[in-house]
């Protein structure tokens, strides 16, 4: 007998209390064994439109709702016991006519009325005029389209009568793949049609239905599918990310998209695609951070846990740790030096020549993000060198003062055998070896020169060597620098991703007016994010700016409790602020709420029972039901000791926009509720941020 879960089960069963979780998974690993066995509480519900659904008992009123035919069982809900019966009476499993997917459909004729909340507030460009009748999104499209996008049979009346007011509530009641390309539709893309399955496929081995329903080949998969939330256990692949997952393509591929798009999805499975298809490669699976590494390392295990000698064939490390190994295998161990070292030598050196008419700050940056970036050697380099992303601008007398600053630094460095990153990396470039036959990096946005140029060697403008996923609105680490200057060119081979499964529409398309609707790379490339499409909905975010800190940690706090009272779990909060200076407003609020909380360290891992407080560079690769995100004051965001170590004749953008990108990456990390608030006066980018909705 076949045994599967669908995504509606889990999702219920993170709504019981714990206690109620633990019978509900008793009852499930003892259905997995032994369907039959008399002591199961199964009773067919008669009043459901399906006769295959039947209840089963976990405690005094919580009961599963099962699928159950002769040849297999199907996990779908659980609830108390009259909300249970409720769902399984407005429910059928069916096979589209038009796509043979395997579908979960609501009943029709058992929803009274599309009821449009409150909330829905759309942005699609559709917008008709004050006091004109709602234009019909889908009046004039056959039914045949609308059935092959997979939208039910008795939902098509209800598809041609909506509106941009009720599309968005409609969407909640249709299968995914049909809300999503009505969705599309409605922002003036064209959705793919998938090619119909035989007559004789398997309803559930639909690719559409794959993202629904799970075989459980065992206890221990079952176990899995129970402890985590489907996108996390499944390690979910939407179908349009699939063909760029399986493609092959002639150098350097890159794919973007906004916050929920599932980039690090897709390059999780490009990596074991690799594998896969190349029986006698080696893939080195990376990013910028350990942090962000170690949770690709423990997604890849999800992903490939059947397949132990496809995970052997693929290494997952930082970039910094791997760049340590391999030096360490050609070079011997290096030394490296650190920041606050190398601060220290140019202090030394630009008193040595007089170079006072320089901020240390500056000084750093144009070390880090130059000199040392890009290797420069010698002084006819640096005099020449385009000093892309630095807007001071430097005559030549002022260069040559700075030159002789890091001649001394660089001798200093030597003399005391150390080496910087970029000096080992750039090494490594340099070397004849390939470690690896393929690379597939996760936030490519914040990669340095250095990075890119060990990269792109690795790669050596081999078909499919190197993978790239990442978002420019997220870049919060590095300088935008011209990718094609290290050899990584990108141009044909770059593709956005635009349907967001993490992020509710309403979030989603507030975070959004922070960054506008398209982003450039140096190379000209284009992220657009004005097309991106969320697929469920959720209140507007709420923004709170309060006369004092006092009164925002109990605003906060109130916050927290109610929504710990509607059932949202302390595991599932996270609290960001901007630096470790405002940590202790976020500790206050949490505690005033009752909650336990932890403050997170560089290695981000939350805990169960815990809310978590982190900085808001921590934020990457983190994502929670509930976000507030705190301390949105006027000299904090964007930070003030940032703008200060500016030079007289610096562009501030570059600041201002690192900033808004930190605000965007923490508000993007909520699923359903989002809380930002601040202190009079607030910051300007809240001005940008409110834009329709209220305070």
């Amino acid at each position: 007998m076949q045994f599967r879960i669908a995504d509606t089960f889990t999702d219920s069963l993170a709504r019981l209390t714990g206690d109620e979780q633990k019978a509900v998974k008793t009852t499930a690993f003892d259905l997995q064994l032994n369907p039959a066995h008399p002591g199961m509480s199964l009773h067919r519900i008669e009043q459901s439109k399906d006769k295959n659904f039947w209840s089963v008992r976990a405690g005094s009123d919580i009961r599963l709702i099962v699928h159950r035919t002769e040849n297999s069982l199907l996990l779908c809900y659980v609830d108390h016991h009259d909300k249970a019966y409720d769902w399984a009476a407005r429910r059928k499993l069916q096979t589209h006519p038009a796509t043979g997917a395997a579908q979960l459909v609501e009943v029709r004729e058992t929803v009274q009325q599309v009821v449009v909340p409150v909330y829905v507030q759309t942005d699609l460009p559709l917008a008709h005029g004050p006091g004109a009748p709602a234009k019909l999104l889908f009046a004039n499209r056959p039914d045949d389209e609308l059935l092959g996008y997979g939208v039910p049979a008795e939902w098509l009346a209800d598809v041609k009568a909506a509106t941009e007011d009720s599309l968005l509530a409609l969407a909640d009641h249709l299968p995914a793949e049909a809300a999503e390309a009505l969705l599309e539709l409605a922002t003036g893309g064209k959705p793919r049609v998938p090619v119909p399955a035989a007559a004789t496929a398997n309803p559930f081995d639909h690719p559409d239905a794959q993202r629904r329903f799970r075989v459980m080949a065992n206890v221990a998969e079952l176990e899995a599918a129970l402890n985590f939330p489907w996108d996390k256990w499944t390690v979910f692949l939407h179908p349009e990310q699939r063909q760029w997952v399986e493609r092959d393509y002639t150098g350097p591929a890159r794919v973007s998209g906004s916050a929920g798009t599932g980039k690090t999805v897709v390059a999780l499975h490009r990596a074991a695609h690799l594998a896969r298809t190349h029986p006698d490669a080696r893939v080195l699976l990376t990013t910028f951070s350990d942090t962000l590494a170690s949770a690709l390392h423990t997604q890849l295990k999800k992903l490939v846990s059947s397949e132990p000698k496809l995970a052997e064939r693929i290494d997952v490390h930082s970039l910094n740790a791997i760049g340590l190994r391999l030096y360490k295998a050609q070079h011997g161990a290096a030394t490296l030096a650190s920041r606050v070292a190398v601060r220290q030598m140019l202090e030394h050196a630009s008193k040595a020549v007089g170079g006072h008419k320089f901020s240390l700050h500056f000084l750093l940056t144009e070390w880090e993000q130059i000199v040392d970036a890009w290797q420069l050697a010698r002084w006819e380099d640096y005099r020449d060198v385009t000093r892309l992303g630095r807007k001071t601008r430097l005559p030549e007398p002022q260069r040559a003062v700075l030159w002789a600053i890091f001649e001394q630094v660089r001798t200093a460095l030597t003399g005391q055998k150390l080496i910087t990153h970029a000096a080992m990396f750039t090494m490594l470039a340099d070397s004849k070896h390939a470690p690896f036959d393929f690379a597939v990096v996760d936030e490519a946005q914040d990669l340095s020169v250095a990075h890119l140029r060990f990269l792109a060697a690795l790669g050596a403008h081999r078909p499919d060597a190197l993978f790239f996923a990442g978002d420019l609105g997220q870049r919060i680490f590095q300088q935008p620098f011209s990718w094609k200057s290290v050899g990584v060119d990108i141009r044909g081979r770059s593709r956005t991703l635009r349907i967001n499964y993490r992020t509710s529409h309403q979030i989603r398309q507030q975070a959004d007016r922070l960054l506008g609707d398209q982003s450039l790379d140096v190379d000209g490339n284009a992220e657009i994010r004005s097309d991106t499409v969320s697929v469920f909905n959720g209140p507007p975010p709420v923004i709170r700016v309060t006369k004092s800190e006092s009164e925002e940690i109990k605003a906060v706090g109130a916050w927290l409790a109610e929504q710990e009272e509607v059932g949202v779990l302390p595991q599932e909060f996270g609290v960001f602020v901007r630096s470790p200076a405002q940590l202790e407003r976020a500790r206050a609020a949490v505690a005033a709420s009752g909650m336990p909380f932890k403050v997170l360290d560089e290695h981000a891992e939350t805990a169960v029972g815990h809310v978590s407080i982190a900085t808001m560079h921590l934020a990457k690769g983190l994502e929670f039901r509930a976000v507030a995100v705190m301390a949105c004051d006027d000299e904090v965001m964007p930070l003030q000791e940032r703008i200060e170590t500016v030079g007289d004749d610096a562009d501030l953008h570059e600041v201002y926009e690192t900033e808004r990108h930190l605000l965007y990456v923490a508000c993007t990390r909520a699923r359903d509720q989002l809380l930002v608030t601040g202190v009079e006066p607030a910051s300007e980018f809240l001005d940008d941020f409110r834009q329709g909705i209220h305070a």
